[in-house]
């Protein structure tokens, strides 16, 4: 029974440590946020969406002052085209889950400020198209989510197989 429990404890914590890696939240644009970038680096959002790892179930955090955000297709993204968007945003703290794979195109709501390349395009995987160094335990990208719900679930479950074990020796 004790060996059971033990078992039981170990698979608790595998899935906990799994539920670490699958979703996380990603500042858009790291610690500038959502703005007009300048005028030498318009593919800064494509750059800083290519040095992350966006999975099912991530979410994208929008922060931004005299603005919005549209998520669009393909062909609005490429053309700057708002006008028949999938949603749009514009209170400066916009939460997007990324609930599928494929591709997400978000651009600013003000077309000039798009046209200047305040505009994003990512790729969410799929789970099985993940590579195995996504379960590395080392960080993969600058995420800025918080983990404290996970590690509070993490350290529960320690405790509730701890009381488990406690019961089964008494």
């Amino acid at each position: 029974m004790a060996s059971l429990l033990s078992v039981l404890c170990v698979v608790l914590a595998v899935m906990n440590s799994a539920a670490k890696i699958a979703a996380r939240e990603f500042k858009v644009g790291g610690d500038s946020g959502w703005h007009e970038p300048a005028p030498n680096d318009t593919a800064f959002y494509n750059q800083w969406a290519s040095t992350n790892r966006f999975q099912v179930g991530d979410s994208l955090v929008f922060e931004y002052q005299n603005d919005s955000v549209v998520n669009v297709e393909r062909w609005e993204y490429f053309h700057c085209d708002s006008n028949n968007p999938i949603g749009a945003f514009d209170d400066g703290n916009s939460t997007v889950i990324l609930g599928s794979p494929g591709m997400f195109y978000f651009i600013s709501g003000t077309e000039d400020q798009c046209q200047k390349g305040e505009k994003l395009m990512v790729e969410v995987m799929s789970p099985r198209s993940l590579p195995s160094q996504a379960f590395s335990p080392l960080p993969l990208s600058h995420s800025h989510g918080s983990r404290v719900s996970d590690s509070m679930l993490l350290s529960f479950s320690f405790f509730f197989c701890f009381l488990l074990l406690l019961t089964v020796v008494n």
